[in-house]
């Protein structure tokens, strides 16, 4: 027995030394081929990496990010080790590849390491500002959102003033710019309206399509009132002219994605700069109502698509200055805390508070000589309280927000203030998910979080109370409801603008000497085109995603079709257009991308491709190598075309990792120049517009030109789970996976279940954030 187990061990040995003997290679060593990946990191890897992929101080960033298995593969194979690149054979980079994305490096990795948790979130500067607006707004008789009419409500009087029944005309009128010259309105009647003394009142509402300052105008030779969102006092009081004015301006900070009221008054009366009545000069009439939206580079006139004949009840917009969110992961985060913001939020408080006051009346219906005034009161201060915190008071809160205020015999309008500003400093007002509860109170104030960044409306706290927000069929229900509001249409509308890396409105400016005809106006209709094709697409009732990429179509008004040389009037208002006979491929080739991502003088890959890389596949891209990169010139590379110089500039090692992707894609987009416009040919050279991609499944996927590459992306899983993931982050502001490893997937999985419709994505969102 023991000889048996003598020999055993023996051949053991042997055998292991025979093994290693055959594994040898030439220098003696052990052959590479039969490492392992980690084994093979540990060796060549670690020392700039760090055991763990957090990085060392040769280099400090930490080894993450989301290439697939096989682009970190090809990567590595291509790019490591960075003194020495191309030296790690194929079967290296996989190995090594596999240990890296499995170990640390791959999202779901990190999230086993570092698991994510729906962080603790104070309420972000817009989401103050609206549930402040809806808290307010819910003690006032709302109006419905719009009568499908757009425009304002024009009354035209044969008068010098709106008294009497001297009213000649009673329409909409699309927008305000007339120029009635000395003959006055045309009332397209027998009626007629006196040239010389006559007025006009034209009252609705308008939209505000984004948050910020906006710059109103008014242009007219005459006497003048004009009204915005607070109708008790004009922002804009010419009645009494001095000298020869015909511009008024009124700036006004409002919250987007609201209906503020409006109201212009204008009266024309008799020129007497001639006391002799043979010898009255007559006065030509116009008027004129534009605006300078926020981020905007030109004024314009007021488009029809955002004005009501509907008068909207006033909206509370508290502008009180806060620091700014967080946005270091691509989205608005309250997860941070600042001197400075628990500053702003006092402030904030005692402003609102001011608001209410001076207008206590109207909000609370005690009149100030009104013997049941306390009690009313303490009503409101009640309500008020509730709504701020989306759930019913328990009775300590009562007590101690509301009923201690008002003892002692106390100043009731002090009293209101010192509970206003008690109910917005508290955390349950400010961290709307604080006490992590489940019940039905939580679910409606995640929903209106999620789709208005707001206040739960009184249909959801109905449906909260009566326990009608349990099921995910019932969630669901409400959130189908809810995303026709306009907070919601606004909302999905500034995502779509981030996705595409447009949010910040970039300035366009091209060079004179070689576009002559591309100025500011211009450059604004690009802006206008572009908001358009997003809105007519996600606003349908398909919202196909797929569409953002492949549809061919343009909005073009008489200015733009000019500029790109399509068939229409010169006086067009912004039509749907095909243009350059389908040529065209959704937001890869709408203008004014185009325009925004390229130089003054040249196109612009690497600007186009990073757009592509980032916004519509989701990649994170690392920083440039060199953070000072000027393009070559054209005038000193005469001969070259873009794509040639753009290669020839980033071919050194340290720039071909990131750039053979990008520049691959943004070649794809060559046949637009810097202003959008096809061409075929440059320096008389015909475009070479191949490109390709090395897709996250390990296929390679070719392509010629926009309309393939928007094809491809509009098919790939790729494209479907970095839209679907983005959007959910911008719309929740927390990471998806914080909702469970699974969640990124499932949401592709419902994307392409409800046919990529946008809308139902959104739903989707919405159920999964407040479950």
């Amino acid at each position: 027995m023991h000889d048996m187990l003598f020999y055993l061990r023996l051949f053991t040995c042997r055998f292991v030394l025979l093994m290693a003997f055959v594994s040898l290679g030439s220098d003696g060593s052990f052959a590479k081929g039969i490492e392992t990946g980690e084994t093979i990191y540990n060796e060549q890897c670690a020392y700039c990496h760090g055991a763990a992929g957090d990085g060392t101080k040769k280099t400090t960033r930490a080894l993450v990010g989301d290439k697939s298995l096989s682009q970190l593969a090809v990567f590595i194979q291509k790019a490591m080790p960075e003194d020495d690149p191309g030296t790690c054979t194929v079967e290296e980079s996989k190995k090594v590849a596999e240990y890296i994305y499995t170990a640390f490096y791959s999202p779901d990795a990190q999230a086993r390491l570092h698991p994510q948790q729906v962080s603790l979130s104070h309420l972000t500067v817009a989401q103050y500002r609206n549930a402040v607006a809806d808290v307010i707004g819910s003690f006032r008789q709302q109006t419905g959102s719009s009568d499908g009419k757009q425009g304002l409500h024009g009354e035209y009087f044969s008068s010098k003033d709106t008294r009497g029944d001297k009213r000649v005309i009673d329409r909409i009128d699309p927008e305000i710019n007339f120029d009635f010259g000395l003959l006055g309105p045309d009332t397209g009647t027998d009626k007629k309206i006196d040239a010389d003394t006559f007025c006009i009142r034209w009252d609705g509402s308008v939209l505000a399509p984004e948050t910020g300052t906006y710059e109103f105008v008014v242009h007219t030779e005459h006497a003048l009132k004009f009204w915005v969102n607070e109708m008790k006092s004009p922002v804009v009081d010419a009645m009494v002219k001095s000298g020869s004015d015909t511009e008024y301006r009124a700036s006004l900070f409002l919250i987007g994605g609201r209906r503020y009221s409006i109201r212009l008054e204008v009266f024309k009366g008799r020129n007497n700069s001639d006391k002799k009545k043979d010898k009255i000069k007559p006065a030509k009439a116009s008027v004129s109502l534009g605006w300078l939206p926020p981020k905007h580079q030109k004024e314009e006139i007021i488009p029809a698509r955002f004005l009501s004949a509907i008068r909207s009840a006033e909206v509370a917009v508290i502008a009180t200055p806060f620091p700014p969110d967080d946005r270091s992961y691509g989205w608005e985060r309250g997860t941070s805390v600042s001197r400075e913001w628990v500053a702003a939020t006092a402030d904030a408080a005692m402003d609102v508070a001011g608001y209410v006051e001076a207008h206590l009346q109207e909000l609370s219906g005690a009149a100030n000589d009104a013997k049941d005034r306390e009690a009313k009161l303490r009503i409101f201060c009640r309500t008020f309280a509730e709504r701020a915190f989306r759930r019913p008071l328990t009775e300590d809160e009562k007590k101690q927000l509301v009923d201690r205020q008002f003892e002692g015999g106390a100043d009731l309008a002090l009293a209101m203030k010192r509970c206003v500003i008690r109910v917005l400093v508290s955390p349950d007002f400010l961290y709307p998910a604080i006490k992590g509860k489940k019940d039905s109170y939580a679910v409606a104030a995640r929903l209106a979080l999620v789709l208005w960044d707001s206040m739960p409306d009184q249909t959801l706290l109905t449906a909260a109370a009566q326990g009608k927000l349990t099921t995910r069929d019932q969630i669901a229900q409400q959130a189908e409801r809810m995303i026709n509001d306009p907070r919601a249409r606004n909302k999905l509308q500034q995502f779509l603008l981030s996705w595409l890396k447009v949010e910040q409105s970039p300035e366009i400016v091209k060079d004179l000497k070689k576009y002559s005809d591309f100025d500011p106006a211009v450059a604004a209709d690009l802006r206008t085109s572009m908001e358009l094709f997003l809105e007519d697409i996600a606003n349908s009732e398909m919202a196909d995603f797929r569409q953002l990429l492949v549809s061919d179509n343009v909005f073009l008004n008489g200015r733009l079709a000019k500029f790109y040389s399509a068939d229409l009037p010169a006086d067009a208002k912004f039509t749907k257009v095909k243009m350059d006979n389908g040529k065209r491929a959704g937001v890869l080739t709408q203008p004014y991308m185009l325009s925004a991502f390229a130089y003054p003088e040249e196109s612009s890959p690497i600007h186009r491709g990073v757009v592509i890389i980032r916004g519509i596949l989701g990649v994170t891209l690392l920083p440039p190598a060199n953070a000072t990169f000027k393009p070559f010139s054209a005038s000193e590379h005469p001969g070259l075309t873009t794509r040639e110089r753009i290669s020839l500039q980033t071919r050194p090692d340290s720039c071909v990792g990131c750039h053979a992707v990008i520049n691959s894609l943004g070649f794809t987009l060559e046949q637009y120049d810097a202003v959008g416009r096809y061409r075929e040919k440059e320096h008389a050279k015909l475009i070479d517009v191949s490109g390709q991609y090395n897709a996250r499944d390990g296929s390679l996927a070719k392509f010629a030109g926009a309309r393939e590459l928007a094809r491809y992306l509009a098919d790939s899983d790729e494209t479907h789970e970095a839209f679907s993931r983005q959007m959910f982050q911008q719309f929740v502001k927390q990471p998806v996976r914080a909702y469970g490893l699974e969640s990124s997937g499932k949401l592709k999985q419902k994307f392409a279940e409800h046919g990529y419709n946008i809308r139902k994505l959104l739903v989707e969102i919405a159920v999964i954030a407040s479950q």
